[in-house]
């Protein structure tokens, strides 16, 4: 492994098909990256066997600490991927429910690398699409970044996303530099960034994006309400098509810079899900969460 290649780590729990599909994109637009599996103690025979055919092609990293219910490990393995790879000039931080969706040239590896360089005090890079379901909350307001390639948003108020988010591209140094360590939720690790680094840098041409109407893991024991919101946003496997290197230049060719939201830049195969996609199933179901959030109140209520 070359400390000048990209490492791309995917933290991964019980989700063989779509650990699969995110693998199978880095290997195709990403072809020299080198790629490391933080699987948080799969159960599932699908996944395990996954990770045992992929283990000569990807190093599978496992825990070293225990998480919480709601996010597993996922924070931990965070920070052993931190100092795994803190020699390395470029990491990315993926996920298995998202995937690679454009070939990526070795000049814009260079690219983000030379901001690193030239951006005192920038933490982290965000490579993914705008969530269309975000703009029916609020706007999303471009501002002037530390280049052409790249915006930073406004904040208006939202807990996390202008400073951190869970989905990165940072330089391991820099952040070993400042004290960082990542904090147990992602708005925790929004204020952290916002008192250490400036703004995060969004990309005006992403290359990556979570799947969107993913069925919910973590949980064991799947509330009712749960269950009932997934049967009715028909929640499943929606993998992107991935970008030729044509698409991606006639996208640049393009003088007004058009704010990358997911919907109107990828499309998913073999069909799309409704629009706008949203990323839990209890997004904008508003009975099923309060059916859910009472489940778990009273299965916290009779467990003391």
């Amino acid at each position: 492994m070359s400390n000048n290649r990209i490492a791309v780590c995917i933290f991964s729990f019980n989700r063989g098909k779509f650990l699969r599909n995110c693998v199978e994109s880095i290997l195709r637009c990403i072809p020299d990256a080198d790629i490391a599996i933080f699987d948080d103690n799969s159960t599932d025979s699908e996944t395990c066997e996954y990770l045992n055919t992929i283990s000569d092609t990807c190093e599978v990293i496992k825990p070293e600490k225990e998480g919480s219910i709601k996010h597993g490990g996922l924070y931990h393995n965070m920070n052993s991927a931190l100092t795994r790879f803190q020699s390395r000039r470029l990491v990315c931080f993926l996920q298995d429910d998202t995937q690679v969706v454009r070939p990526i040239s070795p000049e814009e590896l260079t690219a983000l690398d030379k901001l690193f360089d030239d951006t005192e005090g920038l933490g982290f890079i965000h490579p993914c699409f705008i969530r269309g379901v975000d703009l029916t909350k609020r706007p999303i307001t471009p501002l002037q970044g530390p280049s052409a390639e790249f915006f930073f948003r406004k904040d208006t108020g939202q807990s996390a996303g202008i400073h951190y988010s869970d989905l990165v591209v940072f330089r391991p140094e820099r952040l070993i530099e400042a004290g960082w360590q990542f904090k147990q939720s992602e708005p925790a690790n929004d204020q952290q960034a916002k008192s250490l680094f400036g703004m995060m840098a969004y990309m005006w041409l992403p290359f990556a994006m979570w799947l969107p109407e993913v069925p919910a893991y973590r949980g064991k024991n799947k509330t009712l309400g749960l269950k009932l919101a997934e049967r009715k946003k028909g929640v499943g496997f929606y993998p992107f098509r991935i970008w030729s290197e044509g698409r991606a230049k006639e996208i640049t060719s393009v003088p007004d810079q058009k704010l990358p939201v997911a919907e109107e830049f990828l499309e998913c195969t073999p069909k799309d899900p409704p629009k706008p996609w949203t990323y839990n199933p209890l997004t904008g179901l508003r009975f099923y969460k309060q059916l859910n959030n009472l489940e778990v109140a009273l299965r916290r209520w009779f467990k003391h």
